[in-house]
This record gives C-alpha cells, structure tokens and sequence, in this order.
C-alpha cells in the first residue's frame, strides 16, 4: 500500500500507517489507517480489504470515517466471529486525545455492522488475544495528560468478554495489571501462565517491562525493567520460543531511559519524549527470555524514518507474513517526527524463523 490493495476507488492519502492483519474463515483480513500525515486528523480513515490468494490480490470489505482521528485498527477471530476494534481520537494534530474504543463485525451476509462504542472516553485498546481458551484484550487509561507538561501515571487493564462487545475487567476485584504501561501484548508462555511486554513513557518509569504471570489473569506479574522502549510490541511463539516485534532507537545504543535522575519526572518525561523524537529508528525482531524476563535484539526489519505498527500471519513451518508500515525504503534515513510529516506505505515482508543450533 500504494500498491494491490489501493484499490480503484479507495480514498489513500500520504500516511498509511496502524494495520492490523488476520487469517479468518480462509480469507485474510487487512486493515489500516489512511491520512495526510501521521498525527490526528478527521480525513482520517480506516480501509478493510480482503485477499481469498494469500494477499497477492485484494477486495474491499467496509470503511470507517466518524469525521475524526481513527486508529489502532485490531482484528479478534473467536468462535467463527470476525470483529474489528479501534479507537477514535480528536482531529487537533498535536494533541493526543483518546476518545471511545469501538468494535465492528463482519455479518453472515458479507457486510459490517455500524461502528458501536463499547468503552468510556478517556481508553485506548492495544491487542486483543484468545488467551487460554477466553478472549482478553490489554487496554491503557491516563494517556491523554502523557504529552502534557505534567504526566500522570498510566495503567493497563486487562478485559474480557462473552459476545465481542460487552467488556468487562478479567478480575474484577483487580482490573489494574501493570502501572505505568500503555502498549501491551500478551503470549502463553512456554510451560503455562502469561509473558508480557510493555511500554513506559513516563512519569512512572521509561523504557519497558517484561512481564511474566504463572497463572493467567491480572495478578501476580513479576516484572524486569529495561531502558528500551518497545514501542508498538507484537508477541509471538514459535515453539517454545517467544519473538517480538517491536520500534527500535538506533541512538544511545537503543536506551530510552537516559538514567537523568536529577531532573523530575514530568522533565523528564518531556527531555525523553524530545530526544526520542528527533532520532532514527527500526522495526526489529527480538528474542524474549519468558524465565529470565531478559530481550535480546535479533535483527532489523526494512523500515527507516516513521516505521512500526506491525501484524504478523503464519503462513506454516516457521514461516510468516509481516505487514509493517514505514517511510520510504529508498529515501533518507529520517529522524522519526521527520518521517511522520511525510508519505509512509505499507509493505509485507517473508520472516523465516530457524531453531537455534
């Protein structure tokens, strides 16, 4: 994208970035957000195209235009039901203001229902899982004071549901599982219970968190921090091994926490936030260590400038299709703001994954 899913009529604009990708009743699913540029805008839109060959050709299925900022777009195929999640935001370009999650069904007849709302304002949807048989889907609230000139502590909840649109904390006596999280995915985790990662971008630590639950559900986490920031976190298994796909900072040898501890929290936030801005960045494969809570980089996927927003199909044997946004892989090496202000498109990528010998 530009490319055979621009299909002849569909509105595409200069930024086409957050997809999501699934595999559901032998089709494959795309959907993605299209508009000016990388920040809120209410042209913004979120196509949906089907592929009956594996993605090599492409149909239309539905678009969502509510007249302001759309993203997140993520799909959950649960018990032969194909649903579409995604948030909607304002329409101010520098402002980051969450509004209402809302969901999406593909019907019997080919169609998608209207666009429902099935959160509060104020709440921000990140992946939806079928985790140990139940649907659970990580969220984060507080994040619309994060670019603020004072931050206040996010917190990631975990929900889960029995209809795909009525949803409710997973442990209703402890709906908060990480404090200080916003973009969180979750895996089975070899040998039972849950890995998770997520990412920090202040007041209350900055970097990341690698999670581990022994049990499934929101309590008990024993948590590693890292001075990474993994934005825009894929996991997944392969066997027994768990990768991830995640943005990468090419400076300060990928730290986002700089350890500046003499400046206050919401400085340092801010100091964070500017640094980071302004330098290049990756999409990378990493490996996650679900016993020692440890994440090694692997390697860089193409992408350069604005990049990472990845979803990932398996395609068989330790092979699968990344789709993954990114800034022109023939252009400069832009620093990421510098990449948001310009074109980006959307590429699918063969990822092969051997055993370790």
């Amino acid at each position: 994208m530009p490319g055979p899913a621009a299909l002849p009529g569909l509105t595409v604009l200069r930024a086409n970035n957050n997809l999501d990708a699934c595999d559901h009743d032998e089709r494959r699913y795309l959907a993605w957000r299209t508009a000016p540029t990388h920040f809120a805008s209410a042209e913004a839109r979120l196509h949906v195209v089907a592929s009956d060959d594996g993605g090599i050709t492409w149909s239309h299925e539905t678009t969502v235009g509510l007249r302001r900022d759309v993203r997140e777009p993520r799909f959950l195929s649960w018990q032969g039901r194909l649903f579409l999640y995604f948030f909607t935001l304002g329409t101010t370009w520098w402002r980051f203001e969450p509004d209402r999650v809302h969901v999406v069904e593909r019907t019997g007849s080919g169609g998608w229902t209207a666009p429902e709302a099935i959160s509060e304002p104020g709440c921000v949807e990140w992946r939806p899982r079928v985790l140990d048989g139940r649907p659970v889907m990580s969220v984060y609230l507080g994040a619309d004071t994060t670019y603020a000139a004072n931050p206040e502590p996010t917190r990631v909840e975990l929900w889960t549901t029995d209809d795909g649109r009525a949803w409710r904390p997973l442990d209703p006596d402890h709906p908060v599982a990480h404090v200080g999280g916003t973009e969180t995915d979750i895996v089975e985790a070899p040998g039972g219970g849950w890995v998770a990662v997520t990412r920090k971008e202040g007041p209350a630590g900055w970097g990341s968190d690698v999670c581990r639950a022994d049990e499934p559900g929101a309590r008990g986490w024993r948590v590693r921090s890292h001075p990474q920031k993994l934005d825009s976190p894929l996991l997944f298994r392969d066997g027994d091994d768990v990768l991830l796909i995640a943005r990468r900072q090419l400076a300060f040898g990928g730290r986002y926490d700089l350890g500046w501890r003499r400046l206050s929290p919401p400085r340092r936030t801010r100091a964070y936030q500017l640094l980071y801005w302004t330098t290049r960045k990756r999409t990378s494969l990493w490996h996650v260590d679900p016993d020692a809570l440890d994440v090694t980089w692997l390697a860089d996927l193409p992408s350069r400038g604005d990049t990472c927003f990845p979803a990932l199909v398996l395609e068989g044997d330790g092979r699968w299709t990344v789709y993954n946004y990114t800034s022109s892989l023939d252009g400069p090496d832009l620093p990421w703001f510098a990449g948001q202000l310009r074109p980006t498109s959307i590429y699918a990528l063969d990822l092969r994954v051997s055993p370790a010998r």
